[in-house]
């Protein structure tokens, strides 16, 4: 029975030591994460840049008679339109100047 021990504790023995010649370097590991940066590049990054050009075009188009959203919630129409900013009509009388920044989304085209 001592001997059957002794011969198992030799076998774990050598299976923990491994194979000393058997690494594979660096090579994987820099394409692995290569490959996660890519995916992170094309899941996340490159559809943001996408919708904030997109919205900088729509920007670039809003004329007077537009109505829009702020990205504080305002809904108005726009009655001017300057270098840096919109004048926007939320209400009878009441006329605010908005950054272009802020304008979130453009609800409906003037005709």
């Amino acid at each position: 029975m001592d001997t059957t021990f002794t011969e198992l504790a030799n076998n774990f023995q050598f299976l923990a030591q491994g194979d000393p010649g058997a690494g594979q370097g660096i090579g994987p590991v820099i394409l692995i994460w290569g490959l996660i940066f890519a995916a992170m590049w094309f899941l996340i990054v490159a559809p943001h840049r996408k919708r904030q050009k997109d919205l900088q075009k729509m920007i670039s188009q809003v004329t007077s008679g537009d109505e829009v959203l702020t990205s504080g919630g305002l809904y108005g129409v726009v009655t001017n339109v300057k270098d840096d900013r919109f004048l926007v009509k939320v209400a009878d009388n009441t006329k605010v100047e908005v950054n272009k920044s802020f304008i979130q989304s453009v609800e409906k085209k003037s005709s």
